[in-house]
């Protein structure tokens, strides 16, 4: 997926020594995906990466990233910090072991990937789609390294594309226009929650921003928005907009156009041939 730090109304987070100097957490991202070096951690203490990155997970997805620490994680495991320690020396090579751990949500199980790029494209899409809604500190947060499930998701996104008769760039497009529309898509709907969060709630968000559109409309500038919500005033136009917005059936009809979009050149290429 696209970087949440180039994104626009995303706060920029600055880059650590470490991650600056990423060695320490590709050895780690190593370890995890050697299933000899779990074996051998699990025999030496009652802890597995799994019940590490889950517990950090939660406690993520509850207070947000800023409130992950190897303290509060080893806390809510019931374990000393010292021994957590042992698995993730520090706070980076932990949220190195979450976002992998996150991203491992995205990869479709084996065996269920469609041979039909369009359904498979689209597969991938939802399922990204819902991790990141489920961990939304994802997107707010530092990308950090790339781990052994997000080199699965990227071998997953080629294996889907993989029969198209065009060329590498034409096919890294496609893949990366299908994962802009989905970070874009999600970007926006968490954008929109916490907009109503700091306005008090979704009444008052709605209240203030009638206001200030009733206010603007009264200068006679801005003829169409004016005829969209008539003579009733922001407010209702506002909630209608809001029920259209949440339809939870919105993301899967601007796939299908973009999905069609991308099929109608592949055809175009064909005919060229």
């Amino acid at each position: 997926m696209t970087s949440a730090t180039c994104m626009p109304g995303v706060r920029p987070v600055p880059l650590s020594e470490r991650e600056r100097r990423p060695d320490r957490l590709y050895e780690l991202l190593e370890r995890m995906a050697d299933r000899r070096v779990e074996t051998a951690l699990q025999s030496a203490q009652r802890l597995t990466r799994e019940e590490i990155a889950a517990m950090a997970l939660a406690v993520a997805d509850a207070d947000g990233l800023d409130a992950v620490s190897i303290r509060r994680v080893a806390s809510e495991l019931g374990v000393g910090t010292m021994t957590l320690y042992y698995y993730v020396p520090t706070k980076d090579e932990l949220q190195a072991l979450m976002n992998d751990t996150m991203r491992g949500e995205l990869v479709v199980p084996d065996g269920e990937l469609p041979s039909d790029w369009r359904a498979a494209l689209g597969l991938i899409a939802h399922r990204s789609r819902e991790a990141f809604r489920r961990h939304p500190w994802a997107i707010e947060g530092p990308a950090g390294a790339r781990g052994p499930n997000a080199m699965r998701h990227f071998e997953q996104s080629l294996a889907a594309v993989d029969r198209l008769q065009v060329d590498f760039p034409t096919k890294f497009e496609i893949i990366t226009m299908v994962d802009e529309y989905v970070f874009g898509f999600v970007l926006r709907e968490r954008q929109t929650e916490l907009e109503r969060l700091q306005e008090g709630g979704s009444d008052h968000w709605v209240q203030a921003m009638a206001g200030y559109i009733d206010a603007q409309l009264a200068t006679d500038s801005f003829p169409h928005i004016e005829q969209i919500i008539g003579g009733e005033g922001a407010r209702p136009a506002i909630e209608r907009l809001v029920a259209l917005g949440g339809d939870e059936q919105r993301f899967k009809r601007g796939l299908g156009r973009l999905l069609d979009g991308i099929a109608l050149d592949l055809e175009r290429r064909a005919g060229q041939v």
